[in-house]
């Protein structure tokens, strides 16, 4: 089993909540806004790591990472984008399982036609009234499962 953890909207603050949820991770993802190349290397010593660049990520140290990414772990396929609203394909029909996505910061975990959308909210600066979180994916063989955690803050 794989254990895939989900971060975004870090905003240049990586929390001691979130750098322990993620230890023991496989895999790590950030769905965008990281806030600085500083967020990377933290995360990057945890575990392999894919991110994608969000609305806010405009600095220089931000230039070579792609708005889109797309990552395998076994047969199970996951797209990673920071604005859901700009998806530029069909999940389903691409063989994507996941869709992984930030920008709104709030956590939401819904599966539409086969296809699971994960957003970890965000685990940075604390927006509105919303709660800081992370979430994480389990992978079984072609069994997907998701939860969002919710951080003291």
């Amino acid at each position: 089993m794989l254990r895939i953890c989900l971060i975004s909207d870090t905003h240049g603050l990586l929390r001691p909540e979130a750098l322990a949820f993620l230890q023991g991770s496989d895999f790590i993802v950030h769905g965008g806004d990281i806030g600085n190349a500083g967020i990377l290397q933290a995360l990057a010593a945890i575990a392999p790591l894919t991110v994608v660049r969000g609305n806010n990520d405009r600095e220089p140290w931000a230039e070579g990472i792609a708005e889109t990414e797309r990552v395998a772990f076994g047969g199970v396929q996951l797209y990673a984008i920071h604005d859901l609203a700009l998806l530029d394909i069909d999940p389903r029909a691409a063989g994507v399982r996941v869709v992984v996505s930030g920008h709104s910061h709030k956590p939401k975990i819904e599966e539409r036609d086969g296809v699971l959308y994960v957003n970890p909210g965000s685990a940075g600066p604390r927006r509105f009234k919303l709660p800081i979180a992370v979430a994480e994916l389990l992978i079984d063989g072609d069994a997907v499962s998701a939860r969002i955690v919710e951080l003291g803050a």
